[in-house]
């Protein structure tokens, strides 16, 4: 657990170091959004903000090579095909950042980095469906890169207040983090050190580290560099526990080991895939296509029932750990499935309450 906490402390500390010089260099080079109507600023904000959390990731990813343990993961080849991948959607997002791509090259650029994750590797190698369940290997491949796609424009999706994207990529990132560890001290023998385990360590530190520059008043927005950039690191620490992990492993109850290595990460990633498939069942009811943009995403609706900006995104943090770490909760050895679920109903009811209510009981709070 040192070897993550250093991981951590790293990837927060240089991020957070980073991100002022390269909010210098978005102003420099006029990495702007014009402000549109869906947006909820009232002035230009420089973006390019994903730069400072790669610098972040790559420097947790070298201290990661050189510790004594941390080191062992790094031979598979598993690390250096994630690195290559972050760079490249970091590269592509910026481009976007700073001279606004086309879609076409944003996904041609976003599955080139899937490819490469997976030819290094990070791939699915079985689903863990009605016990293990083997594919042909094109099929596993394609499966990786769609699922790369995915959380990668779920994130993009969701990155609409300040703070949002961050803070609920990190939440997410911790719950995977837990379940990582967790299952790997179940192994025989016990090896708690996995690709997995590393990136959301870093990611969980990458988002810490950004988000005191990114938290309304934000100074800096982490532009499809970032978003890319996190959905991608996020894909990929799943798709390296998820697609090799023996059901069994997973918890002693038969139903939790058969639905849980499924379940868990649509849970991780619920927030954000709720906003995708909400905004695609909406756009093309109304004859648009599904990327075509509008103000009808989830964070505009918290604003429209009278949330304001932080409320917003607080409330939403809560939602996304409601979700992600209640389903966790059940990978916790010696955890009764009820206890579990009475916790999970209580917190969102909870959840549910202060979304309600609050625009009630405080309408007129700066939050």
């Amino acid at each position: 657990m040192r070897e993550y906490l250093l991981v951590f402390v790293v990837a927060a500390a240089m991020t957070y170091v980073a991100t002022p010089f390269v909010r210098w260099v978005a102003v420099a080079t006029g990495a702007f959004t014009p402000v549109r109507d869906r947006d909820v600023h009232a002035t230009p904000i420089p973006r390019l903000g994903g730069v400072g959390i790669l610098i972040g990731f790559g420097s947790a990813w070298l201290v990661a090579s050189q510790l004594p343990y941390l080191s062992q993961v790094f031979p598979t080849g598993e690390p250096m095909g994630i690195l290559a991948g972050a760079v490249i959607v970091c590269a592509v997002g910026a481009l976007d950042d700073m001279r606004e791509l086309d879609w076409i090259t944003k996904l041609a650029g976003q599955m080139l980095a899937a490819g490469i994750m997976a030819f290094k590797g990070v791939q699915l190698l079985q689903l863990p469906l009605f016990g293990v369940t083997i594919l042909p290997t094109p099929v596993l491949v394609g499966l990786t890169i769609v699922i790369v796609i995915i959380s990668i424009n779920a994130v993009n999706f969701i990155d609409g207040l300040d703070g949002l994207a961050a803070g609920v990529v990190g939440i997410a990132a911790l719950a995977f983090f837990v379940y990582s560890y967790l299952l790997s001290r179940s192994y025989d023998p016990p090896n708690v050190f996995s690709s997995a385990t590393f990136v959301t360590a870093a990611l969980v530190g990458c988002c810490a580290g950004f988000l005191p520059h990114n938290f309304h008043p934000a100074r800096l927005f982490m532009g499809d560099s970032g978003a890319l950039l996190l959905g991608l690191l996020l894909a990929a620490a799943t798709i390296s526990m998820t697609g090799n992990v023996d059901p069994s492993s997973v918890s002693k109850d038969e139903v939790t080991a058969a639905f849980l290595p499924i379940l868990l990460p649509l849970a991780i990633l619920s927030l954000p895939l709720l906003d995708v498939l909400l905004a695609v069942v909406r756009r093309t009811r109304a004859g648009l296509r599904p990327w075509h943009p509008d103000a009808q995403h989830l964070h505009h609706r918290m604003l429209k029932i009278g949330h304001g900006h932080r409320r917003a995104v607080l409330l939403l943090y809560l939602w996304a750990a409601v979700v992600s770490l209640g389903a966790v909760s059940f990978a916790f050895p010696g955890v009764d499935i009820w206890v579990s679920l009475s916790v999970i109903l209580a917190a969102s009811l909870l959840a549910v309450i202060l979304t309600v209510g609050l625009p009630r009981w405080r309408p007129h709070t700066r939050l």
